[in-house]
């Protein structure tokens, strides 16, 4: 773990676990993965980004609980599940979901299948 990551966490603390296993799947399921920690967000790429964690509000703070982070995810489609907090169409067919994410065990096969289709759509890009 580098020292940009534990800075990003250094509020949130308890979160850290959620998202060293979302970042352990991500590696080990997909190729050519870049990792960049910026002051609000740690985004994935291989061409473009593909997956953002971020504390985002994604919930109102009485709904949301005292441990969690957001993955946000980009696609060519809507994804519809009640797992899906928010997702916003940005431009004509790229659409942008954000997913709260309150334990490891949430981090399964469905949204990685998502981070996956993600990280293809972005590969795609021109």
């Amino acid at each position: 773990m580098n020292q940009d990551t534990l800075l990003f966490f250094e509020k949130h603390p308890d979160a850290l676990p959620i998202y060293k296993a979302f970042e352990q799947r991500v590696f080990s399921e997909i190729e050519d993965v870049h990792m960049k920690v910026q002051k609000t967000q740690i985004s994935f790429s291989n061409r473009h980004g593909f997956a953002f964690v971020s504390f985002l509000p994604v919930r109102k703070a009485a709904l949301r609980p005292k441990i969690y982070l957001v993955v946000s995810f980009g696609l060519g489609r809507r994804a519809e599940s009640p797992r899906i907090d928010a997702a916003v169409e940005p431009y004509p067919n790229r659409w942008t979901h954000h997913v709260l994410i309150s334990g490891e065990e949430e981090i399964d096969g469905e949204l990685m299948d998502w981070v996956k289709e993600a990280a293809v759509f972005a590969a795609g890009k021109r």
